[in-house]
């Protein structure tokens, strides 16, 4: 398994055990007193800065040898993320269709966007570190 493979593995692996604990106090706890969208909204900036150190790590551990290979990474990982998300709506009952119909509405497509941010992260990581 090459480093981006292994880098996007367990980043995306981590965020996701990180994302199903916060997900249970969102879902548990702020979503009845907030509502879902406010309740995704303040999850996510713990999320995403989490999941920037998270990918800092992994990097320093599976150093990539060319910048492309950070996007690649990031890719991997966003896929791996969306596909352990469906599983886990699927092991709760929830069809496809359905998991993929809540990213419409406000809260689910806040939450998109969190993840593309996520799958991003390991790129950006790299163009800010080129700049220094």
């Amino acid at each position: 398994m090459t480093n981006v493979a292994r880098a996007a593995c367990a980043y995306a692996g981590a965020v996701f055990a990180l994302g199903f604990l916060l997900g249970m106090l969102r879902a548990l706890v702020l979503a009845p007193r907030w509502g879902e969208l406010a309740a995704v909204g303040a999850e996510l900036p713990p999320m995403l800065l989490a999941s920037w150190f998270i990918c800092r790590a992994l990097l320093r551990r599976w150093p990539l040898a060319r910048a492309g290979r950070y996007a690649t990474m990031g890719a991997l990982a966003f896929v791996l993320l969306m596909t352990l998300e469906l599983g886990l709506a699927a092991t709760f009952g929830e069809s496809p269709s359905s998991y993929l119909g809540r990213l419409a509405d406000p809260a689910g497509a806040l939450g998109l966007v969190g993840q593309l941010g996520f799958g991003l992260i390991p790129w950006l990581q790299a163009v800010l570190a080129r700049r220094h």
